[in-house]
């Protein structure tokens, strides 16, 4: 007997607010086919308190497999750079049946703290000696394996990576396995085609303007269908900032803008380092600013200029890049903290209109992240993936507390994971906070790492 294709929540979180006695009914291929607030509760299956998924728009999946190993002080200063040199020789051994096995594992506890969509920055793209697959996008396509084992939904951006620095500097040894031009990418590209539907989508990410030339990124521009998805690391370290500033006189984002007609197709993930005009540039572009809270603390990055980018109207949505958490709450918090703690001032993110910072951080991420992932995410609304959680209504955080209340604690208050149940796509992926097929991706996690961790440099 198949699933009803219908829910009757008592309270939602819409586009437009809190609405109670909602009922979602969404079709077989897992579209919201309605959404109605003020129903009549008949025989639906009940649920107390539903969100939309959050979208993660920014993950390295294989890096999850490195979580906690480059957590030792070496002998001289340690910063985003020297931790790049670890991530390069541990990337060395990865075998495709790895980064399936490690997005696996990754997807699933995404899922279980309310990711219900990842963009995967994809840059593992041929195998240990620097060779392209047969296939040109098999790594790709084991990433997409792991995201329908798992059931999340997928934006896969496979990387354009050619060069170690600015000025066409060539690659290190152990860069090889990332190395791609733009006809490369473009061939990926066409193979992940088969693969898109309504739970993956195919753009491109040009690593960042150290790794790819202005010409590279216009030549994919040009060939890559319009509406794709369209992804970038920028100014995420001072170092980058100065090396941008002495071969361009430019600083990143500037440059970036004066090159090429930046969009709502958009994601400049990260971009940290932003003077005041390029902060209020970029906010008028329609671009999303792709932020990494964890991640950017656990390298040493900074601090983005949240407060001014918000005033002028900034789009920004959060990702797990290494994946050191996997907890959108975790992301929002310290998103808010971190602002709270450069400014010595409370309750930064919020607007005019919009005062509940928790409320103004989820819905804020939720937008951007659907934008940056190229698919029809992020509301609970007809046309829609029906894409949702469930809070755990009986957990002593969300005792007797009104809607308006809900988020604030969920981002704020305490450490327990509140995702009770996960729908990707009108499908349960996670029911009572465990993944559907958590047991055998985790022992096929274990056997991974046990392998990896015999072969670690």
């Amino acid at each position: 007997m198949s699933e009803p294709r219908v829910l009757f929540a008592r309270q939602a979180l819409l586009a437009d607010g809190w609405q109670r006695d909602v009922r979602l009914e969404w079709d077989a291929g897992g579209t919201l086919l309605a959404v109605t607030p003020g129903a009549r509760h008949e025989d639906e299956p009940v649920a107390d308190i539903v969100l939309p998924g959050m979208v993660n728009l920014h993950s390295h999946a294989f890096q999850r497999a490195l979580g906690g190993l480059t957590e030792t002080a070496g002998e001289g200063p340690d910063s985003f750079w020297t931790w790049r040199q670890l991530m390069y020789r541990f990337a060395r051994n990865i075998t495709p049946e790895h980064i399936e096995a490690i997005a696996a594992q990754l997807f699933s506890e995404c899922l279980r703290h309310g990711y219900t969509s990842v963009c995967e920055f994809h840059y593992v793209q041929r195998d240990q000696g620097g060779a392209m697959y047969a296939r040109p996008a098999h790594t790709a396509e084991r990433v997409v394996a792991a995201a329908q084992i798992t059931g999340i939904g997928v934006t896969m951006l496979p990387v354009l990576y050619s060069y170690a620095g600015f000025g066409d500097k060539p690659l290190a040894p152990e860069q090889q396995r990332f190395r791609t031009d733009a006809a490369d990418v473009l061939r990926i590209v066409e193979a992940l085609e088969p693969l898109r539907g309504s739970q993956v989508e195919v753009g491109v990410a040009p690593h960042s303007l150290r790794a790819a030339s202005l010409g590279q990124i216009r030549e994919v521009l040009a060939a890559l269908p319009a509406a794709r998805p369209l992804h970038i690391h920028i100014a995420e370290q001072q170092g980058e900032v100065e090396q941008c500033l002495a071969a361009t006189g430019q600083r990143p984002v500037r440059y970036l803008m004066d090159k090429v007609a930046l969009d709502a197709r958009w994601c400049l993930v990260h971009a940290t380092h932003l003077d005041q005009g390029e902060a209020a540039a970029l906010a008028a572009s329609g671009a999303v600013a792709g932020l990494c809270p964890t991640t950017e603390a656990n390298l040493g990055d900074g601090l983005f200029p949240l407060a001014p980018f918000l005033a002028a109207g900034g789009r920004i949505g959060i990702g797990s890049d290494s994946h050191v958490s996997q907890s959108p709450v975790e992301e929002l918090r310290w998103l808010e903290y971190g602002q709270r703690l450069l400014h010595q001032k409370r309750n930064v993110a919020a607007s005019p209109t919009q005062r509940r910072v928790g409320d103004f951080l989820w819905h804020s991420a939720l937008q951007g992240g659907a934008l940056a992932s190229g698919r029809p995410v992020g509301v609970l609304a007809a046309g829609k993936r029906a894409d949702l959680l469930v809070l755990d209504s009986e957990h002593p955080n969300l005792a007797g507390i009104g809607a308006d209340d809900v988020l604030g604690t969920v981002v704020f208050c305490g450490n327990d994971n509140l995702v009770r149940d996960v729908m990707v796509g009108g499908r349960w992926v996670v029911r009572h906070r465990e993944h559907i097929a958590q047991m055998a991706i985790a022992q096929r996690y274990k056997q991974t790492i046990a392998e990896l961790r015999k072969l670690r440099p």
